[in-house]
């Protein structure tokens, strides 16, 4: 876990909330301040209120981040091996499956006229089109 805690990516959260929390102080103190001068009206005690509620906020955020990757650390943690796809299955389930963002190797199941003639003519109009978009790229 203090190896999480320490990478680069965390060290930035840590700084980007601290300082966001630090600025909801200053911001704070600052409508108090605003609130006490003759300019001031209770709009600003409404703010000086607000800032610190946006603080409590961003720290909130932060722990929970923090505990899903966690989380996620841990229940990664007995996967030495990849497993089968019933194994695997649970758990991409749980995690919201697997990341569309990578190859995910498959079978293309060929359609014929006889299994579905509307499926099968759509995908000689894809066929037709992709050939002709590689003839305009030459």
């Amino acid at each position: 876990m203090l190896r999480l805690v320490l990478s680069p990516r965390w060290i930035a959260w840590h700084l980007l909330t601290l300082g966001a929390m630090v600025t909801c102080g200053f911001l704070s103190a600052w409508q108090w301040h605003r609130a006490g001068s003759a300019m001031g009206s209770a709009l600003n005690v409404g703010y000086g209120l607000q800032w610190p509620l946006f603080a409590v906020f961003f720290a909130w955020i932060w722990w929970r981040m923090l505990r899903i990757e966690i989380a996620k650390l841990r229940e990664a943690a007995p996967e030495t091996r990849p497993g089968t796809p019933s194994e695997l299955a649970p758990r991409l389930a749980r995690s919201g499956g697997p990341s569309p963002f990578v190859h995910r190797p498959g079978t293309v199941r060929v359609v014929s006229d006889t299994d579905d003639p509307e499926l099968a003519e759509y995908n000689r109009m894809l066929a037709a089109l992709a050939a002709r978009d590689g003839d305009d790229e030459d």
